[in-house]
Order: C-alpha cells, then structure tokens, then sequence
C-alpha cells in the first residue's frame, strides 16, 4: 500500500512539474516571490521595496514573474515589468475578454488577506497575450502581486 502511495505522488509530483517545465515560473514559485516582497518591503519600508520590486534586473524579477503593488485605488506603486505604470491608476483596465482585473484585483483584496486571480495578460517574455494566474496578498493599503503564465 505504501508502495502504491509513494509512486502516485512521484507521477503527480511529475505530471504537475512538467506544466511549468518549459520555462514559465511555477505557482509555488509566484507565492514563495510574493511573500518574499511582502517581506521586503516591511523591513525596508514603502520607497525602498516599490524601487526594487520595480527594478527589472532586481531580485523581484525571474524568467516570466514578477511582482506588482496596486494601492486600493487602483494606483499602480511597483511594477517590474513596465516601470510606466508606476503612478498610473488603472482601475479600469481590463482584459482582452473585457474582465476590469484591477477592479477585481482590488476587490478582493479588501475582503481577504491573500487570493489568485485569473484574468488574461501580455507575457513579458513571449510578447503573447496569455492566461495568467496572480497570487496577492494585502500588505496595509496596497495589494502585492505576481503572476504566472499558464500555457
């Protein structure tokens, strides 16, 4: 029986790593990132974290994640892919299948302290638009977010 155990979870454990074995960034990896910007800024404060996270060649950025900071307005305050969305509120910015994903985004982090979302996004690296999964978590005013590409 433990035997039978242990080689079904070896061929999920598989089956589940090769989704992302083509280079995208795994979930597990999109949380572990979160969390670590979370961290990040509350040692290093608001000015110092925003910079970094938004630095693409900082350590908030791997292969095709990388995180962003979104205020409960909608404001954009990181983001390391596109550092011409600091400052920009996008709180109507929607997906090519018309989800407003900022709205949404905010939404849910006002009712919950961490959340995936899923919505469509511009792969930074393939230049496609692609289905994207965000992990996020609250931190005071803002929402901290990365993402991964789900082919």
């Amino acid at each position: 029986m433990k035997h039978t155990y242990l080689i079904a979870l070896v061929v999920t454990s598989v089956l589940a790593g090769a989704a992302w074995a083509d280079g995208n960034v795994s979930p597990k990896e999109a949380e572990a990132m979160v969390k670590k910007g979370v961290t990040f800024i509350k040692a290093n404060g608001k000015d110092k974290g925003y910079a970094e996270i938004t630095n693409k060649k900082g350590q908030f950025v791997d292969r095709d994640l990388y995180l962003t900071v979104y205020g409960m307005d909608g404001k954009v305050w990181a983001h390391g892919a596109n550092e011409k969305m600091v400052g920009k509120v996008l709180i109507d910015l929607k997906d090519v299948d018309g989800k407003e994903f900022v709205k949404e985004r905010i939404e849910l982090g006002k009712a919950k302290a961490s959340f995936w979302q899923d919505y469509k996004f511009t792969n930074p690296v393939s230049k496609k638009v692609e289905p994207k999964t965000m992990y996020c978590e609250r931190l005071e005013d803002v929402v901290v977010c990365g993402g991964v590409y789900k082919k």
